[in-house]
């Protein structure tokens, strides 16, 4: 049964890793959902956040491929009630909605978002939260004259306790990498 997992990915930051992650996908005709990327807090080490919708034995598949990768640290697969999770969505609305009718500023008061700019022609609201939170408040904007929305791609942490440091101190214990730790 086809469900959402996340694969949290650990990695050198090399040239064309991202592209050789998402060829494994493709590959196995798998569409990726989210994709984030940022450095992690260990100095040289590199995360990459993704969310597909599969069956577990594909997405182990998947894992144990991209594991094979030379600059990949660790891949670490997470069910849904594993990690806590986020996303940052930007809506633009029209200014004259605002001037119209108070329900915007009351929508964004509501929501726990927060206006980032007021410009003549539009506003720019911020919402942080779940993807169906994110959605959901789209869908209340609707009405209003939406000119742009752009949401963010998954970030997590996790709710399991052990952290990267420790892998990453089995990693360099038994020689496969020489990395600087930063606690």
């Amino acid at each position: 049964m086809k469900r959402k997992f996340t694969l949290l990915i650990y990695s050198e930051n090399h040239i064309g890793l991202l592209n050789r992650i998402s060829i494994i996908f493709t590959r196995r005709k798998v569409n990726i959902e989210s994709l984030t990327t940022s450095p992690s807090r260990h100095k040289g080490i590199h995360t990459f956040v993704i969310v597909i919708e599969e069956t577990r034995d594909k997405v182990e598949k998947i894992q144990k491929q991209i594991e094979k990768q030379v600059e990949v640290l660790k891949v670490f697969l997470y069910d849904e009630d594993m990690i806590l999770s986020q996303e940052v969505a930007l809506y633009k609305v029209s200014t004259k909605a605002l001037a119209q009718n108070n329900t915007v500023e009351e929508l964004v008061r509501n929501s726990n978002s927060r206006i980032l700019a007021i410009e003549p022609e539009y506003i720019v609201i911020e919402k942080t939260g779940r993807q169906t939170e994110t959605q959901e408040f789209l869908e209340k904007l609707a009405p209003f004259d939406v000119h742009e929305f752009i949401r963010s791609g998954r970030v997590i942490v996790t709710k399991p306790m052990k952290r990267l440091h420790d892998h990453l101190k089995d990693l360099e214990d038994v020689g496969a990498h020489k990395l600087e730790f930063v606690d």
